[in-house]
């Protein structure tokens, strides 16, 4: 009976916590349904005047759904750099001692832990003059500030898990380190891999500072376009809560994907 009883309880906690963890999406959504009007004037738990004149302003908007394009350009070159050069750097980290490494590895932790503010005044005068100002490389290479130390934190959690004894057996059996690498480490590690893309893909999406500051017009991303509701008559709230929720369809469709490496990530005590 006991056991039924907090059975009962842990069900009806929850339930109630996903209530209210959902309750500022599905309040959001509903905005997306009304007019400004019809926002500011009542209060409803459904629209009373159900239009998609929102939706079709995002979608018909060039200013709009270029901002979509243009995230989803630069955060999908951020997530192949960043694995790129985390997963050597990992493997590094996880294989071999060498002078300095804890301090290193500290070191990149740092650069995670810094504020986007303290790196955008260098990033601004270095691509001024080098001419990346408002293209997706200033951008994506921007956020490998604090990507790639997550990355290489989690890889190196999932590659320490992984017995040294696989390695010498590889090169026993005649395997050169690119062919090891690629054929018998990584598939032994893409639990880790989809943990460390969802995560660089999150943090990627959701930053604005460095994202509206080094571009303009040409790859201004949805985070950046978003601010543009504000004007001298007021919030355009409505098309905001539209934007807003277009905004969380990718982040949805990545976690679909890596579900079952993020409950891993997590079940390893690394993420």
């Amino acid at each position: 009976m006991n056991r039924k009883t907090r059975f009962s309880k842990r069900t009806i906690f929850l339930v109630l916590y996903l209530l209210f963890a959902m309750l500022p999406i599905y309040w959001m959504v509903n905005m997306s349904f009304k007019t400004n009007s019809g926002i500011l004037s009542s209060f409803s738990l459904l629209p009373q005047n159900f239009t998609l004149d929102n939706y079709i302003t995002i979608f018909t908007d060039p200013s709009w759904y270029s901002g979509y394009i243009n995230s989803l350009i630069y955060v999908a070159l951020n997530m192949v750099i960043s694995l790129s050069v985390a997963l050597p750097a990992a493997y590094a980290f996880s294989r071999y001692r060498f002078l300095g490494d804890k301090h290193v590895f500290f070191w990149l932790l740092t650069n995670r832990m810094t504020p986007p503010a303290v790196f955008l005044l260098p990033f601004f005068q270095l691509y001024s003059t080098m001419g990346l100002m408002d293209t997706y490389w200033a951008v994506a290479l921007a956020h490998l500030v604090f990507n790639v130390p997550l990355a290489v934190w989690i890889l190196e959690g999932f590659m320490s898990g992984i017995p040294r004894e696989i390695d010498e057996t590889a090169y026993i059996d005649g395997y050169s380190f690119p062919r090891f690498f690629l054929t018998i480490f990584l598939p032994l590690i893409k639990s880790g891999v989809g943990v460390a893309a969802f995560f660089c893909f999150m943090f990627s999406w959701v930053e604005l500072l460095l994202a509206r500051t080094l571009t303009s017009v040409n790859a201004k991303p949805i985070v950046a376009t978003m601010t543009r509701t504000v004007s001298a008559s007021g919030m355009d709230w409505a098309t905001l809560a539209a934007a807003g929720t277009l905004t969380i369809i990718p982040g949805a469709i990545v976690i679909w994907f890596v579900r079952h490496y993020i409950a891993k990530g997590f079940a390893m005590g690394r993420v």
